[in-house]
């Protein structure tokens, strides 16, 4: 994956993350829930992106 596709799609999900935040009245616990689990799907999805992990098509729940 080119860079400036990474750090493009890295912008956007910011901002889409930020609108919500902003816009979106939203309980603060809820918010927060809602960070971390963005943080977490971003930090998964790029240690998939520099090969660190395994695909993550093969990453499975359930059976």
């Amino acid at each position: 994956m080119p860079l400036i596709q990474l750090v493009l799609v890295l912008v956007v999900v910011g901002v889409v993350l930020w609108v919500i935040n902003r816009y979106i009245p939203m309980q603060a616990t809820i918010k927060r829930i809602l960070n971390v689990v963005v943080v977490i799907v971003v930090i998964i999805w790029l240690l998939s992106v520099f090969g660190l992990i395994g695909k993550l098509s093969t990453i499975r729940i359930g059976k």
